[in-house]
C-alpha cells in the first residue's frame, strides 16, 4: 500500500509485482515525474522540483528499482524495466499524459516508456541522456569496471560521481554525496548498483522510432559520460524530431549545476512554447564565468 501522505518530502510507494518502487509528489496541477539515473537518488532534482511546483505542476520524483528507497527484491533493473514502472506511475497518480523528465539512464527509461504507453506519456525532458549504448568518453570504460569491484567500488564510484560535476558544484553536493554513500551501504544496495550497471540502452534505441511524445535534450558541454556531448544530443535530437539546449561548462548533471539555465528552459517547453531567447542571458553568463576561469569543478 502506498502512504497516504502528499506533502513534498514524504516517501510513497508504487507496488510492482516483485516490489516497491519509492517516490514523493509534491505540488497540484499536470504532473511531471523526474527519473535519476544509475547510482543516484531522487534529490538530484531538488534545484529543479521548487520552481516546478510554484509554476503549477505536481510534480513526482522517483528512485529507481534497487536506488534510494525502493526495494532491491527485483528480477530487472534495466531500462525497460524501469521504463514499466515510470508506466504505471502515470497511471496510478492519473491526471496524464504525464511530462517525464529523465537524467542519464533515467532518460533511456523515460523514452521507452514514451514509446510503449504514448497515453500516458506525452512529453520528454532528456538530460544527459543515454538513449543507445553510445561511444564513451576515454578511460570511462576502466574506470567503471573498477567502480564495480569490492571493497573499494563504492568509493571509487562516489569518486567518479563527483567528475560528472565539471562546472560549478552545487551547494548540497557532498550532503548529496553522502546520501549515495550511505544508501549503497544498505542491504541489497550494491549488488542492485552493479545490476543495474549490466543495462544494454539497444532496447530503448530499437523503441525510438516509436515516440510520439515532444521531446527536449538537455545536455552538459562537459559531460565526461560522452566522448562528444554535442553530437551525441544532436542525433538523439534528430531520432526523437526534439530540440537541443547545451549547458556551457556543464557536466551529467546540468540541473542541478546550473538551474538558472535550465529551469527557464523547462518550463518553457512544459508550456508549450517554442525555442526563443529564453535562458540565453543566464547561458551566456555561464560561458562567460567559464571562460574566465570563474566555474570551477567539484
Amino acid at each position: 500500500m502506498m502512504s497516504n501522505e502528499t506533502q513534498a518530502g514524504v516517501t510513497r510507494y508504487l507496488e510492482r509485482p516483485e516490489g516497491r518502487v519509492a517516490y514523493e509528489v509534491a505540488g497540484d496541477g499536470p504532473l511531471v515525474i523526474c527519473v535519476p539515473g544509475m547510482g543516484d537518488l531522487r534529490s538530484v532534482f531538488r534545484a529543479l522540483e521548487p520552481s516546478l511546483v510554484d509554476a503549477g505542476y505536481r510534480v513526482a520524483l522517483m528512485d529507481l528499482r534497487g536506488h534510494g528507497d525502493s526495494d532491491t527484491t527485483f528480477g530487472q533493473y534495466d531500462d525497460v524495466a524501469n521504463g514499466t514502472d515510470i508506466v504505471a506511475l502515470a497511471r496510478e497518480l492519473g491526471g496524464g499524459p504525464a511530462a517525464v523528465i529523465g537524467n542519464s539512464m533515467g532518460a533511456g527509461a523515460a523514452a521507452w516508456a514514451a514509446a510503449e504507453d504514448p497515453d500516458a506519456i506525452g512529453s520528454l525532458i532528456l538530460i544527459g541522456p543515454f538513449v543507445r549504448n553510445a561511444p564513451v568518453a576515454r578511460g570511462a570504460a576502466l574506470l567503471f569496471r573498477l567502480a564495480l569491484m569490492r571493497p573499494w567500488g563504492p568509493a571509487a564510484w562516489n569518486a567518479w560521481y563527483a567528475r560528472l560535476y565539471p562546472g560549478r558544484a552545487p551547494a548540497h553536493l557532498d550532503a548529496h554525496r553522502a546520501r549515495i554513500r550511505e544508501s549503497l551501504r544498505r542491504p541489497g544496495r550494491w549488488q542492485a548498483f552493479t545490476a543495474t550497471t549490466r543495462t544494454s540502452h539497444a532496447p530503448v534505441e530499437a523503441r525510438l522510432d516509436g515516440v510520439r511524445a515532444r521531446t527536449l535534450v538537455v545536455m552538459g558541454e562537459r559531460d565526461p559520460d560522452f566522448a562528444d556531448p554535442a553530437a551525441e544530443a544532436a542525433w538523439i535530437a534528430r531520432r526523437l524530431d526534439g530540440e537541443v539546449v547545451m549547458v556551457p561548462g556543464s557536466g551529467h548533471y546540468p540541473q542541478a549545476e546550473y538551474p538558472e539555465v535550465v529551469t527557464p528552459e523547462v518550463l518553457r517547453f512544459l508550456r508549450g512554447e517554442a525555442a526563443s531567447e529564453v535562458g540565453a542571458a543566464e547561458r551566456d553568463g555561464v560561458r562567460a564565468a567559464v571562460g574566465a576561469g570563474e566555474v570551477h569543478g567539484a
